[in-house]
């Protein structure tokens, strides 16, 4: 789709066909998924080479960011900020004197809020002045995504640390298990889902803080234009933004290892049932297997009582190491 945007708003968009006329006081051209045909009227009428989608994937530097002949070429992978499954996919700037040209390929707030912030008055009357205008909305989104990220870690941070109360309790006051299991499931799947998107968060801060110091130096002296003050807030606004994303990427490690550290203790508690279990049942065998064998001679085989005598003492046997193991807390 093709919009084009001057100083104080939207345009009417120009006809699609190879040859068009930009309407007089275009700005900002924006290219969400463009097809072939819209591409060749943007490059027909401004003399600006629209990216591909392919051109904006690499992820060379030298590819990202690279200087025209009138401009400059700018590429960053951008989350697509979707809660049920973000992705991340190229945004692209052709920035020169004239014209800003964005192309993008799937739908983005801060795109929503610049035309806004147009609507409501705010002039944007140069390229460099609508490039920022775009920059510092992406950047407002991804504060606010990091902020969501935030609470949403803090809640499960909740869950994994009161994993005995969130699990739920039987009426015999035991955790069934398979509960425990499913819980541990859910906060595991939670914690990656988030670290996932982080990771994304992380790339899309990286990608915008090469561009903006790119397009401060090359401003000066190749689009003439004075922003300075409005690039360095971008500049630390990014800067902190990265700092919080580290802080929560330590948080969802930290999570992580909280919880691959309760199922490390639910499978011990396990295979100490087991183990207890193995030993209480040796001293039984031990003396079963005394008294099964055949020969002529035992003292117990004539008494009345050798009997009810020898299951008595396989059943203390048994016995014994249980309470030896529940004085000690190890049952």
């Amino acid at each position: 789709m093709l919009t084009l945007h001057g100083p104080d708003g939207p345009l009417a968009a120009a006809d699609i066909a190879s040859g068009a006329v930009l309407p007089a006081g275009t700005v900002w051209i924006d290219l969400n998924d463009p097809t072939a045909e819209e591409a060749r009227t943007v490059e027909a009428a401004t003399g600006i080479r629209v990216p591909s989608r392919t051109a904006l994937s690499e992820v060379e530097s030298s590819s990202r960011l690279r200087r025209l002949k009138n401009g400059l070429s700018l590429s960053t992978p951008m989350i697509t900020f979707e809660r049920t499954d973000s992705q991340l996919k190229p945004l692209g700037f052709v920035l020169t004197a004239d014209h800003l040209v964005t192309v993008r390929f799937h739908e983005l707030r801060a795109f929503e809020g610049a035309r806004k912030r147009l609507a409501a008055g705010e002039r944007a009357a140069s390229s460099t002045e609508t490039f920022l205008l775009i920059v510092e909305e992406l950047v407002d989104g991804l504060a606010d995504a990091l902020e969501d990220m935030g609470a949403e870690l803090d809640a499960l941070s909740t869950r994994v640390f009161d994993f005995d109360v969130s699990a739920g309790r039987a009426r015999n006051g035991e955790q069934p298990t398979r509960r425990r299991d499913l819980a541990l499931r859910r906060i595991l799947r939670g914690i990656g889902r988030r670290g996932k998107a982080l990771g994304k968060i992380r790339s899309s801060l990286l990608g915008l803080e090469r561009v903006v110091p790119y397009v401060a130096g090359a401003c000066e002296d190749l689009l003439r234009q004075e922003e300075d003050a409005r690039f360095e807030t971008l500049r630390r606004d990014i800067e902190s933004l990265d700092e919080f994303e580290t802080r929560l990427s330590e948080n969802v490690q930290f999570l992580l290892d909280a919880a691959l550290g309760l199922i490390q203790i639910e499978q011990n508690n396990v295979f100490r049932v087991l183990t207890v279990v193995s030993v209480v049942g040796v001293p039984p065998t031990l003396i079963a297997s005394m008294y099964g064998m055949n020969f002529k001679h035992m003292p117990e085989l004539d008494w009345a009582y050798g009997y009810p005598y020898a299951l008595g003492l396989i059943l203390l046997s048994a016995l014994v190491p249980i309470l030896y193991f529940r004085i000690r807390g190890w049952f």
